[in-house]
């Protein structure tokens, strides 16, 4: 009911202007008074009238009684009289003497008078118009003479109301009554400020304006809600006339961006009701924020010329290509909505100012289908790492805050390194999508981060100094390392995520491992009372106890400490009374102590190995979780393991029950010989798609699978029927193990391979951290189910390449795109030279 009503009075404004710019014809609205008394005893408190006072006889009147004769129709419109007063001969008194006869005309506003106007200022109806209108808005519509008085009334207006800003050359020219009229309609919406001085357009302008003509200027005062924000400014394209002012005020007031949810033929906006087209940004759930940045800076750069809508692919079933990003409706009846591939936003703005633009892509896009299948088998080279491209591509208009990562240059690096305790920097490519991806977490890092005493972020762009990467051994990217004041840098070799790289940077923060002085320290370390810097850090702690007699294996944790730091959190203690404090959780140094949940739980664990690449591989293992919500994030740490997977699909959360029964079976003695984990449908989705490849079509949730990835890839679905307990499981279990039950799917011997070398991401991984999966003799079980056709659990596992005991964090190389081969590839490109604007 409100949008009909707000219909019906847009509309009926629209008439009016209408109704203001058309001259009538037929009814004489000039009032005629036989005298000055009769005219001042009649007037009203409030309503405004406009006198000219003139002899009975006055031949030389004639120009000047014509145009105010017109001027009354257009002022009877805003509530305004027009009167003609007779003034007798023997009247000599202020507006009936000589000196005034038709020399001046007067305004009243009921019995007071407004402002006296010589009658060569109205010279035609529009300068009569304009006159009277400003002088009865004079409080309303501020005259400003300098930038100063400009920028006064701009911030007063900051987070308040907008403001429209006219420029005329001179007052009383049809542009001028323009602007008059439509601030005596929109001036209780919008603050109107009037200038005439030409070097005050110059200085609110960026281009050079031509100050012959008359501009106006929207300036978006409301959204400027930091006071040190400049109000952004979109200008009238159009003559200033009151219905292009009209236009360009409706087009102003529309929302910036409009959220659709429906098929976009059904969709009418005020765009396309003024004659406008509509583009409409495809987006999707995965990448909503970032296609509504995207949005948002299209609808500013198209303000005025077309509207910008976001249409969400995943609320709308749209029979169009899915790679079609950008949509295009035209005002123009019976015209279908056109679905087209552009590369970055400036092609969206071509497409609305440039009209051929639309045929030029269709053909160019049909052109590319017809040579998508040679590309594919010649030119392996340009096959790209696809969703981080097109994420990178989408967002690259996007500013990024930098403001808080310092820049580093051959000059400054080795200066600033000495500026905090830490100082973390990335290697990075700007051309690379990898790179630039990284980069936005980095910033997200950063935010975090901000205001941490000793900890300086940086970066170094590869692609500007190649010299610094290449004496500072950077051979990937991206590559971040933490440079410590008379310590060897540690480089990071985990996930990308703005969570990973921010535990890392806190870890680094604290010796590890750290070593504990008392018997009090070690115990409360244990309890979580941990240094201030990882106050707010929950991890698993870890204490290695030793006695003065096991210096070797001392020796190894510390090493091993190295190795870990910035993943783990590592103390140790060897004093005195080590041996009392082992010996209260059940173990003999050597020994390590894991405190789990903040302390309510502490397990002892034996150390029956003394070498550091044993210490790292057992540390890690241990620090997995028992039974563990499978993310995409974590996956490849529980593949490495080599065992199969006892997985429980679910459409959410799982219950209480099947969650301390499944622990239950994980925490028994079967734990060494598979993982027993679960998987969320709803926060991991990609789950969908496993399902659909161990099954035709989606089995009811929730369902446990025994999966064996590493030996034959055959799956079985734990039955339906059955409720999921120990003891059931375990029952199934060895009824696998007998080869009593079927598969319901095999897995195709097909080996998955990455496109190009460069692409083997899980293998940069493995190789940037020590081995995961246990050694034959680590674990008590060491007889794991056979599954049908012989092969035990791990049967199958490839040894890895393991670093040597002499590793170091230094030496493992974190996961990215090696420079080799990539860089000369890429580097020739245009279209990924600029990623970002500030790069």
């Amino acid at each position: 009911m409100s949008t009909q009503k707000n219909r019906w009075v847009s509309s009926l404004i629209f008439l009016l202007f209408c109704a203001c710019s058309i001259p009538r014809s037929g009814s004489a609205s000039l009032q005629q008074e036989p005298s000055p008394q009769h005219y001042f005893s009649g007037l009203e408190a409030g309503r405004a009238s406009l006198a000219f006072f003139t002899p009975t006889v006055s031949p030389g009147a004639q120009p000047f009684l014509e145009q105010i004769e017109s001027s009354a129709e257009a002022l009877q419109d805003y509530g305004i009289s027009v009167v003609k007063v007779n003034c007798p001969k023997e009247d000599v008194s202020r507006y009936c003497g000589k000196e005034n006869a038709l020399r001046k005309a007067f305004l009243f506003r009921g019995p007071r008078l407004i402002r006296e106007f010589p009658t060569d200022a109205l010279f035609d109806v529009n300068s009569i118009v304009a006159n009277v209108l400003f002088a009865l808005l004079f409080n309303e519509v501020k005259y400003v003479e300098t930038l100063a008085d400009f920028e006064n009334i701009e911030n007063v207006l900051k987070g308040k109301s907008n403001m429209v800003f006219a420029y005329v050359p001179a007052t009383g020219t049809a542009e001028h009554r323009a602007v008059m009229e439509a601030a005596f309609v929109y001036g209780t919406i919008h603050q109107f400020v009037l200038t005439t001085e030409a070097a005050l357009l110059k200085a609110t302008s960026h281009d050079d304006p031509d100050v012959s003509s008359a501009w106006l200027l929207f300036c978006h005062c409301q959204r400027a809600t930091d006071p040190g924000q400049p109000c952004r400014r979109t200008a009238l394209a159009q003559p200033l006339t009151l219905l292009n002012i009209h236009r360009h005020l409706k087009l102003m007031g529309a929302p910036l961006v409009t959220e659709v949810v429906e098929d976009p033929e059904k969709i009418s906006t005020v765009h396309l009701q003024l004659g406008l087209p509509l583009v409409f940004i495809l987006s999707q759930k995965e990448t909503y924020e970032a296609d509504r940045r995207t949005a948002e800076f299209v609808a500013w750069q198209l303000l005025g010329k077309a509207g910008v809508a976001l249409l969400s692919r995943d609320l709308v079933n749209l029979n169009v290509l899915h790679r079609s990003n950008v949509a295009l409706k035209t005002p123009d009846e019976g015209m279908p909505i056109q679905y087209l591939v552009l590369e970055d936003t400036d092609e969206v703005i071509t497409l609305v100012e440039d009209k051929n633009k639309v045929k030029q892509i269709q053909e160019d896009e049909q052109e590319e289908e017809e040579e998508d299948e040679d590309e594919k088998e010649n030119n392996n080279q340009d096959i790209q790492d696809d969703q981080v491209v097109e994420a990178v591509s989408r967002d690259k208009k996007r500013e990024l805050p930098l403001e808080e990562i310092l820049v580093l240059t051959e000059e400054n690096f080795h200066s600033s390194l000495s500026e905090a305790a830490r100082t973390v920097v990335l290697f990075y490519a700007s051309w690379e999508a990898v790179s630039l991806a990284v980069l936005r977490s980095y910033c997200e890092v950063a935010a975090q981060l901000k205001g941490t005493p000793g900890v300086l972020l940086s970066r170094v762009n590869c692609w500007d100094w190649p010299g610094l990467c290449s004496q500072e051994n950077v051979t990937q990217f991206p590559t971040m390392r933490i440079y410590k004041e008379g310590q060897q840098s540690v480089t990071y070799g985990g996930m990308w995520g703005t969570e990973e790289l921010s535990s890392f940077i806190l870890l680094s923060q604290v010796p590890c491992p750290l070593k504990l002085a008392t018997m009090d320290e070690a115990e409360g370390y244990l309890r979580g009372e941990f240094p201030s810097e990882l106050s707010s850090h929950q991890h698993t702690s870890l204490l290695g106890v030793f006695s003065t007699a096991t210096s070797e294996a001392r020796e190894a944790f510390e090493e091993a400490g190295n190795i870990l730091s910035g993943h783990v959190r590592m103390g140790m203690y060897f004093e005195d009374d080590a041996l009392a404090l082992s010996q209260k959780y059940s173990v003999s140094p050597p020994a390590l102590l894991l405190a789990r949940s903040g302390g309510r739980s502490v397990e002892g664990i034996a150390l029956s190995k003394h070498s550091v690449q044993d210490m790292v591989q057992m540390i890690r293992y241990e620090l997995l979780d028992i039974f563990p919500e499978i993310t995409v994030s974590n996956l490849p740490q529980y593949l490495q393991l080599g065992k199969p997977f006892l997985i429980l699909f679910s459409a959410g959360d799982i219950s209480q029950v099947e969650s301390k029964e499944m622990l239950k079976l994980a925490k028994g003695r079967p734990q060494q010989e598979f993982v027993a984990c679960w998987l969320n449908l709803k926060k991991t989705p990609v789950g969908h798609g496993i399902l659909r490849t161990y099954f035709s079509t989606t089995p009811s949730l929730p369902v446990l699978l025994w999966v064996n990835l590493h030996a034959g890839g055959q799956v079985f679905k734990f039955p339906s029927e059955q409720s999921i307990t120990e003891v059931n499981i375990l029952s199934w279990l060895e009824k696998l193990q007998a080869g009593l039950e079927i598969p319901s799917s095999t897995l195709s011997e097909e080996d998955w391979k990455p496109p190009l070398p460069a692409y083997d991401f899980l293998q940069m991984m493995e190789h940037s951290m020590p081995e995961l999966s246990p050694q034959p003799g680590d674990t008590p079980a060491q007889h794991p189910p056979k599954i049908p056709g012989g092969d035990t659990a791990g049967g199958d596992t490839a040894t890895q390449e393991e670093p040597s005991q002499e590793s170091t964090a230094e030496e493992v190389g974190s996961p990215g795109r090696g420079l080799r081969g990539t860089a000369p590839r890429l580097a020739a490109r245009d279209k990924q030279g600029k990623r970002h604007s500030e790069l």
